[in-house]
C-alpha cells in the first residue's frame, strides 16, 4: 500500500496558514482540475514495432518473464537508449478483456516528489528562496517551522514521523480506502509524535515532508502547486499526458489497478491518494510521459548544473544511522553508491524513483554514463507478490543493457 519511493535502501493538525495557498496568501480551494500539460497537440504514445534482435527484443524478452513470474496484469514499458527508443510496449490487460495499451494514464505518485524538489531548487536558483530557510519563513504554523529547514524536507532530514507507518491512519485508510483526507490530518498524525532526531542529523523517509513542501513552494511563488508543476516542468518538458488530480480520477484511457491488500482481490483503480503527497502534485501520467520525465531529471535539465548537484545530493552522503527512538528500518545509511538526494533515488549512478499505491507500481531511472532511460509500469494480479515488481523488472532491464551499472534498490 505505501506509496512511498521505496524508501531508499530497504524500504495537532497542520495549521490554515500551512494550507496551499493562493497568491493572496488565502487557502485556495479549486472547484476542478487546472491543466497541467503543454498546450503543444499530443504526440501519440504507441507500441513500437515487435524486434527480433538485438537491445529490443532482450527487453521484451525480460518483460515477457517477469510477467508470467509475477503474474502480473500488466507489464507497460518504455525504454531508451541515447534518446533514441529501444522498445514501447504493454502486455497484459488493463481489465478482463481491455489490452493494456502505452497510451493509459496510470498514478505515479513519488515522481511528484521530483517535481517539487526540481521547483524548490528553481526557486532558489531564481533568488526567491534558500535552502537553509527555516519553514517557518514561509509556514508560520508548520511543526517544527523554526527547526527545520526547505532543505531538510526536500532532502528528508527533518525528523519528522512517516504518518503512513502509523497504525491508525493504516487502520482507517484499509477500512476506508475511497475516504479523502486533508493535510491537516495527516500532517496532524506525524506532529502528534516526537521529532525521531534533531533535525538535518540523520535520515529518514516521512510523506509529511513533502505536504509542507508543496505548501511552501506555493507560498514562496504565489502560485498554486498543479500550476507550478505545469509550467515549471510539464510544459517545458512537453509533458502533455500529465495531469494533477484533485479526486480519485483519471483521465481516459485509464489502466487499471487490482489489489489483494485488504485480503481480498480487488479493483483499487480509484481508491482515494489524497493522502499521498501534497496537492497538486497527485499525479497520473502515460509511460512516454514517464520516459521523457526520466530523461529529463537523470540529466538536470531543468537545473543548473550547480544545482543539479545539490539535487543528487544535497547533504544527505553519509546520513542515516539507528538510534534509540529510530531503528535502522527507519534511519537507513545513505553512502555515496546508494542515497536519497532532494526528492530523488540515486543508485549506483542511476537516478530514479519507485513509486506504487495499491496494485500499481512503476519506476523511471536515468544512468546518464550510458544516456539509457527505462520506465515500467505494472498491475498485479491475484497471486502477484508484495513490493515493487516495476523496479525488478527495470533491474533486470539494466543488467541486460548496462551490466556494470546494477540497478537495485533493496
Amino acid at each position: 500500500m505505501r506509496h512511498t519511493p521505496a524508501v531508499l535502501l530497504c524500504t495537532a493538525g497542520l495549521i490554515g496558514a500551512a494550507l496551499p495557498a493562493g497568491p493572496g496568501g488565502a487557502p485556495e480551494v479549486p472547484t476542478s482540475p487546472a491543466p497541467t500539460s503543454a498546450a503543444a497537440a499530443p504526440r501519440p504514445c504507441v507500441t513500437s514495432r515487435t524486434p527480433t534482435s538485438g537491445d529490443g527484443r532482450q527487453v521484451l524478452a525480460v518483460a515477457e518473464r517477469a510477467k508470467r513470474e509475477f503474474g502480473l496484469n500488466s507489464v507497460v514499458l518504455k525504454v531508451s537508449s541515447r534518446g533514441r527508443e529501444v522498445l514501447t510496449t504493454a502486455l497484459g490487460e488493463s481489465m478482463t478483456g481491455v489490452p493494456a495499451q502505452p497510451s493509459m494514464h496510470f498514478r505515479t505518485g513519488s515522481v511528484g516528489i521530483v517535481y517539487m524538489g526540481t521547483i524548490l531548487l528553481q526557486l532558489v536558483q531564481e533568488g526567491k528562496a534558500s535552502l537553509d530557510d527555516p519553514v517557518s519563513r514561509w509556514l508560520p504554523d508548520a511543526p517544527h517551522g523554526s527547526e527545520i529547514t526547505l532543505r531538510m524536507l526536500g532532502a528528508s532530514t527533518s525528523g519528522l514521523h512517516d504518518y503512513v507507518t502509523d497504525p491508525k491512519f493504516l487502520a482507517e485508510y484499509e477500512a476506508a480506502p475511497f475516504r479523502a483526507w486533508t493535510p491537516e490530518q495527516v500532517v496532524g498524525m506525524a506532529a502528534a509524535r516526537p521529532l525521531l532526531y534533531e533535525p538535518g542529523t540523520n535520515w529518514s523517509y516521512s510523506h509529511a515532508n513533502f505536504l509542507l513542501l508543496g505548501a511552501a513552494l506555493e507560498k514562496i511563488s504565489g502560485t498554486r502547486l498543479d500550476r507550478l508543476i505545469a509550467q515549471r516542468i510539464s510544459a517545458p518538458l512537453g509533458l502533455t499526458q500529465t495531469s494533477n488530480q484533485y479526486t480519485p480520477q483519471i483521465p481516459p484511457p485509464v489502466l487499471h489497478s487490482f489489489t489483494s491488500e485488504r485480503g481480498t482481490y480487488e479493483e483499487s483503480t480509484f481508491w482515494n491518494p489524497s493522502w499521498t503527497t501534497a496537492p497538486g502534485a497527485v499525479l497520473v501520467q502515460d509511460i512516454c510521459d514517464l520516459e521523457r520525465s526520466a530523461r529529463a531529471v537523470g540529466t538536470g535539465e531543468l537545473l543548473s548544473p550547480k544545482y543539479f548537484r545539490t539535487q543528487l545530493d544535497p547533504g544527505t552522503v553519509g546520513l542515516g544511522k539507528a538510534t534509540p527512538s529510530c531503528p535502522a528500518s527507519v534511519c537507513l545509511a545513505n553512502t555515496q553508491a546508494r542515497h536519497f538526494g532532494l526528492g530523488v533515488i540515486v543508485v549506483n549512478g542511476w537516478i530514479l524513483t519507485n513509486p506504487s499505491f495499491s496494485g500499481y507500481a512503476a519506476v523511471q531511472a536515468y544512468l546518464p554514463a550510458r544516456q539509457l532511460s527505462i520506465a515500467v509500469s505494472v498491475t498485479q494480479g491475484p497471486k502477484s507478490p508484495e513490493g515493487n515488481s516495476a523496479q525488478v523488472i527495470a533491474g533486470r532491464i539494466a543488467a541486460a543493457l548496462a551490466p556494470g551499472h546494477p540497478l537495485r534498490v533493496p
